[in-house]
């Protein structure tokens, strides 16, 4: 015997969600609320809306979505059999929304100065996902303020020739 633990817990693994990934790439990124009324049990579509609130400066407002987004994925979580810990992989795509809203919530946390959520937050994801933390960084940064989206809008430059 090593001292290590011999019984590995199993993946949570979540369900897809395909009409709810079919309704945010149809929606603009202004809209997502509207996705969020229809499908309010989606812990995707509330990361994807504290994601939009934060891009724009509106860190409270990100908060409070993250925190529902957090509870909406600990109930999905609870359904497909999660205990209370043990891995929830990033490699398994449903399971992104819930470790998205975890990442915006220790986000909104370190932004409004709640140092022990915030190390909580860091300790679940890390439990669920070693890498989640570093992904969901590199794939879903910005600055509160600065909506990381190329403008939609075409413009014409006129000069003289």
């Amino acid at each position: 015997m090593t001292g290590d633990n011999l019984i590995s817990e199993p993946e949570t693994l979540l369900p897809a969600e395909p009409e709810v990934l079919e309704a945010l790439r149809r929606t603009a990124r202004s809209e997502i609320a509207g996705v969020v009324q229809v499908h309010p049990t989606s812990p995707l579509a509330w990361a994807e809306l504290a994601d939009a609130t934060y891009a724009e400066g509106r860190i409270l407002e990100s908060y409070a979505y993250a925190r529902v987004g957090y509870h909406r994925g600990l109930d999905a979580l609870r359904k497909a059999g999660w205990r209370g810990h043990g891995p929830i992989p990033w490699r398994h795509e449903p399971n992104r929304g819930v470790l998205r809203a975890l990442f915006a919530l220790r986000r909104g946390a370190e932004e409004i100065g709640e140092a022990d959520e915030v190390s909580r937050l860091t300790a679940f994801l890390t439990d669920a996902d070693t890498s989640a933390i570093s992904i969901i960084a590199t794939l879903h940064t910005g600055s509160p303020g600065s909506d990381p989206a190329p403008p939609t809008e075409a413009f014409v430059i006129r000069g003289e020739d």
